[in-house]
């Protein structure tokens, strides 16, 4: 038997476990890129308007930091300047979470040793998550590509824009593949994972904005930073502008050095265990753990404490953009219908009209973050631990309501961040919005992620095995119907399922109380149905 033995048949089993992931973070990628190809396409119809949108964003350091270099004014170019950065991070998150998901959590739950005591070579499991990671990068790359060509956009840059997306895909693959060699836990390798993304994105953007401008307030070269990243190698390949092909072989080069570390740890290391041990906790533990609040809050402290230091940072940065928008953007009517229909205000000012829709994507990371919070209910359940505190005392209800007061109140602080954070760049730049206004805003978007959360207790009540997917699924139509049903054509019926259609366009629009009650109310009889029906079945181990 060789070191890869069984290879074929774990990479069956691993496409059998990713039939609904994969695609649809594949689906997700190409509907986004689909959609901003078409709002592009719809604000700027001239080449005036481009090349002055373009010359607005590349004199503005946030912005460059934000999304990237501008390649050029045609229409290509702005797609590009607008998506491709957020492609390129879509495609690592997608890479690293299958590849940790494949190999360290089996190891973790038991899975990997089950198999492990068939026929089935030591790097079998590795070499099966990198095929299947890989052929999903391949399939996304090459999505994205058609999706370009069939917005009419030429097929080099498009060819670009895909086979950079995939490359940069691969090299996160290679990434994860040694941080599940480096990590106990899954959970820990994709902490490490993830952030080594975020870290990533970071180095590209102070690269270029620090990058130089040339005269003619278009091309920007970007500076040494963004050299040291795998999304910068990404973005430097310039899909729609003089597009540079040998870049590409940057994240395969890293994809081989990351393969060779990852076999070489697999093959010496125990299974099971990590060149980086978990670290134990003290001896004794503090009196916040007593309750089910205080260990819900104890588990979910990292990922709520990243949260708002994004939050708050992300905030700072679209604040000083207003000056930006209004310079460049004034008298371009492309621009101002999509941001109404992005906002669902009319008749506002640009700038405020700007804040609204940015605070409608507070609202969807408010709501992701909500998920996130409450989905550990589902992973403590089916790992066991649930079982063991529910042995105690403490009862259901209790126990869901400690998580869903985390998830809660960690929403609540990271709308307040990032509209207070927001709010002061405005104001350093010369703006005139305010804070409290700003913050006010981002507290209005509250009530619609309390209504997915609701969703998802009432999911987590009925069918706990289908929690994590159907709650990801709300989140996704949610955005479809709500914030992109007017720009997609959908009905108005359609549109008004999503809880974000119901949030009032502050700062753009006065305050209406009573879409913002409704929505309480639907959240708190979602959030009852869900506790009634947890507390009555038994725990789906």
């Amino acid at each position: 038997m060789s070191a890869c033995t069984g290879t074929g048949r774990l990479v069956r089993l691993a496409l059998r476990r990713d039939r609904v992931q994969l695609p649809i973070w594949i689906a997700g990628s190409v509907l986004l890129l689909a959609a901003g190809a078409a709002a592009v396409a719809d604000e700027f119809p001239d080449e005036a308007g481009r090349l002055a949108a373009v010359k607005g964003a590349g004199t503005s350091p946030a912005v460059l930091l934000m999304r990237g270099t501008p390649v050029g004014t045609d229409l290509g170019a702005v797609v590009n300047f607008r998506n491709f950065a957020s492609m390129l991070v879509l495609a690592g998150l997608m890479s690293t979470f299958a590849i940790v998901r494949h190999t360290r959590q089996n190891e973790e739950n038991g899975r990997g040793e089950m198999l492990g005591a068939g026929s089935v070579g030591r790097y079998a499991g590795l070499t099966a998550a990198l095929v299947v990671v890989g052929a999903a990068d391949l399939l996304l790359g090459a999505a994205l590509t058609g999706t370009l060509l069939g917005a009419g956009l030429p097929a080099d840059g498009a060819v670009a824009f895909g086979a950079a997306t995939a490359a940069t895909g691969l090299a996160f693959a290679g990434l994860a593949a040694v941080a599940a060699q480096l990590f106990q836990s899954a959970r820990g390798a994709n902490a490490f994972a993830a952030t080594a993304v975020g870290v990533a994105y970071l180095v590209r953007g102070v690269g270029d904005a620090l990058g130089e401008r040339a005269p003619d307030g278009i091309q920007v070269t970007s500076a040494w930073p963004s050299w040291l990243s795998p999304i910068g190698w990404g973005t430097q390949a310039r899909p729609f502008g003089e597009e540079v092909w040998w870049v590409l072989a940057l994240p395969l080069v890293f994809l081989v050095a990351c393969m060779a570390v990852a076999f070489a740890v697999a093959g010496r290391r125990d299974f099971g265990a990590g060149l980086i041990p978990d670290r134990p906790g003290p001896a004794a533990g503090t009196r916040l753990l007593v309750s089910p609040l205080g260990l819900a809050w104890r588990l979910n402290r990292g990922t709520t404490l990243g949260w708002l230091i994004g939050s708050a940072l992300f905030g700072l940065g679209i604040g000083t953009l207003g000056d930006t928008v209004d310079e460049a953007m004034t008298g371009n009517t492309g621009v101002t219908e999509l941001l109404d229909q992005l906002a669902n205000a009319g008749g506002a000012t640009l700038v405020d009209t700007f804040y609204a829709a940015m605070m409608n994507v507070y609202g969807v990371l408010a709501a992701a973050f909500v998920i996130q919070a409450l989905l550990r209910l589902r992973s403590e359940e089916a790992g066991g631990p649930a079982e063991a505190v529910l042995a105690t005392s403490v009862g259901k209800v209790r126990w869901v309501c400690a998580h869903l007061a985390c998830a809660a109140i960690g929403a609540t602080a990271l709308l307040v961040l990032a509209g207070a954070g927001m709010g002061v760049a405005d104001a350093a730049v010369g703006g005139v919005t305010g804070v409290g206004p700003l913050v006010g805003a981002g507290l209005a978007q509250l009530p619609a992620a309390l209504t997915l959360a609701g969703f998802v207790v009432l999911v987590f009540g009925l069918l706990p095995r289908l929690t994590v997917m159907l709650a990801w699924a709300a989140l996704v139509l949610s955005i479809a119907f709500g914030l992109l049903g007017e720009i997609f054509g959908l009905p108005e019926a359609v549109r008004d399922l999503s809880p974000f259609t119901h949030v009032p366009p502050i700062p753009a629009a006065a305050v209406t109380a009573g879409p913002l009650v409704a929505l309480v109310i639907a959240a708190a009889a979602l959030t009852a149905a869900g506790l009634a029906l947890f507390r009555r079945r038994s725990l789906a181990l």
